[in-house]
């Protein structure tokens, strides 16, 4: 059983997933409990539909999977103030990036954790969700919660949650700060900003449709835009080389890795 769920702290990820949910009707409103201080609209909108915002203490004893969507440094602040409240068996879900399952466990009593790393596309049902638990129940259960929002990758070892979020829980970023780059770019060669920053978005969200439709591979769709001797090519020899993506990307992941493994610390 994964429902009652308990959500706590409902923030840009904890909103995003709460929109993902309703999009995909994955629950009844009325199964959702939320706890937040400062709920935000997405907890607010979730109220109006049914869920149960800031319910009493007593309530909590109800939840069968309790999420954990507050932030890093707020988490163990967290599970001291609601920790004695749940039920023994109800199962702990982190989205928490660093913090160890074995943390994360004895923090809630002794109660069995799954962690998850997810993106906020989840909202529009196109997230990605790494996921790691030591049993298969307990991955099951997080399983339940994520399958809804999009794309979930089971990981086999926790310590490759750090590259997970390298990878996919950081990448957004990585990405929109590419498009930054690029519109200005085409201001830099001339475009008006508002022409440079409309090519850009459409051209990327266009190139990333394309592959999620085709399921080709990255380096064949690349390979089928770029003439030999023509522009793409010659864009491509500054991207490519010595200091280009493939550099730069490997000593970001190698940063996001690290400092995933210094908040676990």
């Amino acid at each position: 059983m994964v429902t009652p769920i308990l959500m706590l702290g409902a923030g840009r990820m904890g909103g995003a997933i709460l929109d993902g949910w309703a999009l995909a009707q994955a629950f009844p409103p009325a199964e959702v409990m939320i706890r937040d201080p400062q709920p935000g609209p997405q907890a607010l909108a979730a109220q109006a539909a049914g869920a149960r915002l800031n319910p009493p203490d007593e309530k909590l004893a109800t939840a069968r999977t309790v999420l954990v969507c507050v932030k890093p440094q707020l988490w163990k602040a967290a599970a001291a103030e609601v920790s004695p409240l749940l039920a023994w068996d109800a199962v702990i879900i982190s989205v928490a990036a660093g913090v160890r399952a074995t943390s994360l466990s004895t923090a809630f009593g002794g109660r069995s954790v799954a962690r998850v790393m997810p993106t906020t596309a989840a909202a529009i049902g196109q997230g990605t969700a790494s996921l790691f638990a030591e049993t298969g129940e307990v991955m099951a259960r997080a399983r339940a919660l994520f399958d809804p929002l999009g794309t979930v990758v089971e990981l086999t070892d926790e310590n490759q949650m750090h590259a997970a979020t390298g990878v996919s829980g950081s990448a957004p970023a990585y990405l929109y700060a590419f498009i930054e780059a690029l519109e200005g770019a085409g201001a830099a060669a001339g475009l008006a900003p508002q022409d440079a920053a409309k090519l850009a978005r459409s051209t990327i969200t266009g190139a990333a449709a394309l592959l999620a439709r085709t399921g080709d591979e990255p380096a064949e769709l690349r390979r089928q835009v770029t003439s030999p001797g023509g522009t793409t090519e010659a864009a491509l020899n500054v991207l490519l080389g010595s200091k280009g993506f493939p550099t730069l990307l490997r000593e970001a992941v190698a940063q996001a890795v690290r400092r995933s493994k210094e908040l676990g610390a």
